[in-house]
């Protein structure tokens, strides 16, 4: 709320009112009183936020007590006296300045139809600026977040301006402060947040300050759906066999997160076996609108899943961020983010009969990824609004990570509100939700002529364009459409190793691999399905697709169709919502038949939680050397994120999932060859279970209700049994347990003084990795199952876990120490220094060894993984268990080419380089989140010049290379040019990715983290 940075101010004041009376009176020296102090003085400088006027204030009050006669207590109260008028002065001062809300003149009250008022809120119109009337309506949220929060601290009258000024300052990448409603979390992500909380709260006891300023200040809900794995599949148990041993595994994880909704307020923590975090945040967690003590305001966000786009489909802003910067959300710091550009993407038609929103949005990924919308938002708009259910509409804008989009966004109308009753939200809600964005011109009512608006570039799209389609075998921007499959797929088997080859010979393209499953005579070949699964957030959502699912299955059990056993089929839906319809609509009896038995509550196969595959398929796999097929209903397909058993792996609608599944391979024409036959020996072809689309919405109408939202949210933070049995600690500081494998203290503060470390450079450095286009954070960041040779598998055995007992690098992303070993982990990653080979090993340059990538760093780096951490003359050795000195440390570099960061899985993406002592990374293009993390983990992200890259220039990565940055911190410029030499003599220019002022201030200070501690103690 406005009146937040009043109370800041006024509790500021009194406390060091209080703080200078008490010094006063305690403590006995002499000295004279100082002339007058000017007010002034405590606002002259520059501030990134309100910390500054506490530094001001903290260090002027020791030089007014030095000035007091302390020789009698007559002498110390006159004294006191004559203080006292200059602290009541500056009280009153900075008191005004915080009340005095610079748009306290537009502050409007939102009446109610029947009487009354629903609240007060900051009328855009009342600015009466005609250049607010052509903004899109996504810039709009930013602008009424600015004005709301302009305090002219952490926000000013100038950023307002830039905001209105859209059009013409978009262009020139200004920067602007934005203050998010709430905070969305998921488990993965969010156990981290939480370590890094309690971590934090621990830093600031031992640094003498209060812990308990480390504490949510806006809601923050964290919903935990990325434990459960398929472990078992094809069996009506299914969902309370998979949570009980979801339990199993996570127990330590899941106490420690129920601490934690204990331990910090305004926290909100959705149990396990609830749904999928973006799905139980579009069904009931999005507001909307906020109602906060009678100032309403729109609803926005800030999640640590990049897939957290999806509620920019019910008209609410929202993107992914690290989770280091959603820690600085929470704890009410303003985000530093460049003024997006927006692209206007036109819809027109109506999707043809049969075409699924899942066609729709891999065709919409792939315009907008060709297009070109990094770091931008695309605002939909157009007649074909009318035409997409807010479930398509959510469908498209949950994929905004895949076509590189900062959100892909839905302004509110009819079918908003539609949806809103659907879901359960009351009438008066609706009523409140609709007057506020209709008097704040925030609402989009196609019935009446609309204002022209200003985009920053334009797309268009046709509907009935819209084919059938997947994508894949190793993208989700590389659509396939769905009569061109079968020659896609021989061409990836031709072409050589890529994201769309796989270099099979062609005598052995043809391969049979005969096995015995469960005593059944069974066969795989390149391009056989072994897994289908019906998961994710991105379709589970829609019913139209999911009971389009169901329809598949009733129609070919009908005609005697069956998926062959060994397919690992599994359907995981995204809340209790679509179990209800499926059951009320009688088709997830068919869906059980055909094997997709419902499985849990929660991400799966998404995320690479799908488990093993029976031992039969896996050994057919790997002996004959199969490339082998999952099809998903996913966001997701990178190579080795699936499973680590299939290389090809394919999006595609939920339907399309059940036929690919029946079909039993990727290897096939649709239109021309059979599926199967039915009971009479007769051939059954794709036609023949599709279902219409009128099919599919009558079935919708009939079977998705109202009540069956409303009972499934009523107790959705106590309807899990496992949940409510567990027993954790009490008390507002974590108890660490050294012992625990799951949940570590991590040591970025250890040592941690007031005093930030400064901006450096970076010299004679080796390359830990050379990379080239696209690496992902799914690549860099630990992810899936931990294999059984790696450095984090030998940590566990050391521990005493067993093999069976590893769970996933997920589900331990609460230890840093497994992380760190897990980071740079993928199976197949590309590393130029490995000369073609494929894996996630290194060569240390130094001595030439071929080492996983921890080993090598470990070799090379300061880091403190292993036991115990000597300096000696500013050299770092390290101690391992058996007492060997490791080498010198060395800094680290990593060079990569296009893309590199883009991706989920962002927070350890950035956390794990840090802790292998890499200083920096040298790319020729960067996702944004994945950039802003680097940044906030005290890594230097530079850019090459336009047109060169580390073969342009014949770098090797076996050179060693200095960074040449200013010592001080008010020498570096945001976006400024350095130059990087090597020891080979090669010399180069480079950017350097610090792109607000922002965030050269968390480089000066160590990070984010650190510079979070450090304003929050001064304040």
């Amino acid at each position: 709320m406005y009146i937040t940075a009043s109370t800041s101010a006024s509790s500021l004041l009194r406390a060091s009112r209080s703080r200078l009376i008490s010094s006063l009176s305690s403590f006995k020296t002499s000295s004279s009183l100082p002339p007058k102090v000017s007010p002034s003085s405590f606002v002259a400088q520059r501030s990134l936020s309100f910390s500054s006027a506490g530094r001001s204030l903290r260090c002027s009050v020791p030089r007014w007590s030095h000035g007091v006669d302390w020789r009698s207590p007559l002498s110390l109260r006159a004294q006191i006296r004559a203080v006292a008028p200059i602290i009541d002065r500056l009280e009153r001062t900075f008191a005004t300045m915080a009340t005095e809300h610079a748009f306290k003149g537009i502050l409007t009250s939102l009446p109610k139809p029947g009487g009354g008022e629903f609240g007060k809120f900051y009328s855009l119109p009342a600015l009466n600026d005609p250049r607010i009337d052509k903004l899109p309506y996504s810039i709009r949220i930013l602008l009424e977040s600015a004005i709301r929060n302009c305090d002219n601290f952490q926000v000013k009258k100038e950023d307002v301006e830039k905001i209105i000024d859209w059009e013409n300052t978009a262009p020139k990448q200004v920067e602007i402060p934005f203050k998010p409603a709430r905070v969305l979390l998921q488990d993965f992500t969010g156990v981290p947040a939480v370590v890094d909380l309690a971590c934090m709260r621990d830093a600031m006891n031992k640094l003498g300050s209060d812990s308990n300023k480390i504490n949510p200040s806006v809601p923050v809900d964290l919903v935990i759906d990325h434990s459960v794995q398929v472990d078992v599949t094809r069996s009506e148990n299914a969902v309370q066999a998979n949570m009980e041993i979801e339990f199993q595994r996570n127990k330590e994880r899941f106490a420690f997160l129920k601490w934690g909704s204990d331990a910090f307020h305004n926290m909100l923590v959705v149990p396990p076996g609830s749904g999928i975090v973006h799905q139980v945040n579009l069904e009931y967690l999005g507001r909307v609108v906020f109602n906060n003590d009678g100032i309403l305001y729109p609803d926005s966000v800030v999640g640590t899943d990049s897939h957290t786009t999806m509620i920019d489909g019910l008209g609410v802003a929202g993107w992914g961020v690290g989770g280091i910067e959603a820690e600085a959300a929470m704890l009410g710091q303003p985000m530093s983010m460049v003024l997006p550009g927006v692209v206007g993407f036109k819809l027109s038609g109506k999707l043809h009969n049969g075409v699924t929103a899942t066609d729709l949005v891999l065709t919409v990924t792939q315009m907008l990824r060709k297009h070109g919308v990094v770091g931008k938002f695309v605002e939909f708009y157009g007649d074909g609004m009318g035409e997409l259910s807010l479930a398509d509409r959510a469908t498209i804008a949950n994929m905004s990570p895949e076509y590189g989009a900062t959100m892909g966004f839905f302004p509110v109308d009819h079918v908003t509100l539609q949806y809103l009753k659907l879901t359960g939200r009351s009438d008066e809600t609706v009523a409140m939700i609709e007057g506020y964005l209709r008097a704040n011109n925030m609402f989009v009512d196609y019935n009446e002529p609309q204002q022209e608006r200003v985009y920053s570039s334009y797309l268009e799209l046709n509907l009935a364009d819209v084919e059938p389609c997947i994508s894949g075998p190793k993208r989700p921007h590389d659509r396939v459409p769905l009569k061109e499959m079968k020659a896609d797929w021989h061409s990836c088997l031709n072409n050589k190793v890529g994201f769309k080859g796989f270099a099979v010979p062609n005598e052995a393209q043809e391969k049979v691999a005969k096995f015995s499953f469960h005593g059944q005579p069974s066969e795989l070949k390149h391009g056989s399905v072994v897994i289908a699964a019906i998961t994710s957030c991105t379709n589970t959502s829609n019913p139209s697709v999911m009971l389009g699912a169901g329809l598949v299955a009733k129609k070919a059990s009908e005609l005697g169709l069956q998926v062959k056993p060994w397919v690992k089929t599994s359907l995981a839906p995204g809340s209790g919502v679509v179990t209800k319809y499926l059951l009320a609509s009688g088709l997830q009896k068919y869906l059980n038949q055909q094997g997709f038995n419902i499985v849990g509550y929660g991400c799966t196969t998404c995320i690479g939680n799908s488990g093993d595959l029976d031992e039969s398929v896996a050994s057919a796999i790997t002996e004959n050397d199969i490339v082998a097929a999952a099809v998903l209903s996913g966001n997701r397909n990178f190579e080795g994120r699936v499973h680590a058993l299939t290389r090809a792996n394919y999006l595609a609608s939920p339907p399309l999932v059940v036929a690919y599944a029946l079909a039993g391979t990727v290897d096939i024409d649709f239109e021309k060859e059979p599926i199967g036959t039915d009971k009479a020996g007769k051939s059954v072809y794709f036609k023949d279970i599709w279902p219409t689309t009128e099919e599919i919405a009558e079935v919708v109408q009939s079977s998705v209700l109202p009540d069956m939202f409303r009972s499934t949210y009523e107790s959705i933070t106590k309807g899990n049994p496992m949940w409510n049995q567990l027993s954790v600690p009490g008390g507002t500081l974590y108890s660490w347990d050294t012992n625990s494998t799951y949940i570590h203290e991590p040591p970025y503060f250890k040592g941690m003084t007031m005093d930030p470390p400064g901006a450096h450079g970076i010299k004679d450095a080796y390359c830990l990795l050379n990379f080239g286009d696209s690496i992902t954070t799914d690549h860099i960041s630990p992810a899936g199952s931990i294999h059984k040779d790696s450095p984090a598998a030998k940590y566990l055995l050391e521990r005493g876990v067993e093999r069976k007992d590893f769970n996933s690098y997920g589900s331990r992303r609460g230890n840093d120490e497994v992380m760190a070993r897990g980071t740079f982990a993928n199976i197949r990653i590309v590393n130029k220094l490995l000369n073609g080979e494929v894996g996630p090993k290194t060569v240390h340059v130094p001595t030439g060894e071929k080492l996983y990538v921890f080993d090598a760093a470990m070799v090379s780096s300061s880091v403190l993984h292993p036991r115990t951490i000597f300096l000696l003359d500013s050299i770092f050795f390290l101690i391992d268990d058996q007492g060997r000195y490791k080498t010198a440390c060395h800094d680290t570099i990593i060079l990569a080419g296009a893309e590199y960061g883009s991706g989920s899985s962002r927070d350890w993406a950035a956390k794990g380089p840090m802790l292998l002592g890499v200083k920096a990374v040298i790319a020729k293009s960067f996702e944004r989140i994945h950039r802003s993390n680097l940044v906030g983990m005290g890594i230097v992200p530079l850019c090459f010049k336009t047109g060169e890259d580390a073969d342009t220039l014949g770098l090797t990565g076996h050179e060693r290379y200095t960074i040449d940055l200013p010592s001080k911190i008010s020498d570096i410029r945001p976006g400024q040019d350095v130059t990087v030499t090597t020891d080979t003599g090669k010399s180069f220019t480079c950017t350097v990715r610090f792109d607000t002022e922002v965030e050269l201030a968390y480089f000066n200070h160590g990070g984010i983290l650190p510079y979070v501690i450090r304003n929050l103690i001064q304040q």
